[in-house]
């Protein structure tokens, strides 16, 4: 069975890969509005769907709650960077820039995640938790995917 920290992870390898193809595109071609609208849906549904099944569980606890608190805190930086992004025309070579400063920050939450928060919340979550978490996971994201 997938534990929820796989299932994180292979969302994050994807988000990984999008934003690195997104910073070698040039100008407004129809292959970076693409790849724009795939990284910010990806984006969204894993937030959202990581907050209410991972990041709610490990608030619950005492030993995850500053970690869960902190992650959570930078998803709402991220979204402020996509929206900053969002109001800047795709052409300008002001995009690419904001485009690779969220690269940074989203490949510094994503580490900090797998490194920091994840050996914790082992040890917060019993081995059901993590395999369940993992199925409403997957099933809260595809759901939001669907709608985007």
């Amino acid at each position: 069975m997938t534990t929820i920290f796989e299932a994180i992870r292979d969302d994050h390898d994807t988000q990984r890969r999008l934003i690195e193809l997104l910073e070698k595109t040039e100008g407004d071609s129809d292959g970076r509005r693409e790849l724009w609208t795939r990284l910010t849906t990806e984006l969204e549904a894993h937030a959202g769907a990581e907050e209410r099944h991972f990041y709610i569980p490990l608030m619950e606890r005492d030993l995850t709650q500053d970690h869960a608190r902190h992650s959570v805190a930078e998803h709402q930086e991220l979204d402020e960077a996509i929206a900053e992004i969002d109001a800047t025309d795709m052409s300008s070579p002001q995009w690419l820039v904001k485009v690779k400063q969220l690269g940074e920050r989203l490949r510094h939450h994503l580490e900090e995640e797998e490194v920091e928060v994840f050996p914790v919340a082992g040890k917060a979550l019993s081995d059901d938790e993590k395999t369940s978490l993992a199925s409403t996971y997957r099933d809260d994201q595809d759901r939001r995917r669907a709608m985007a």
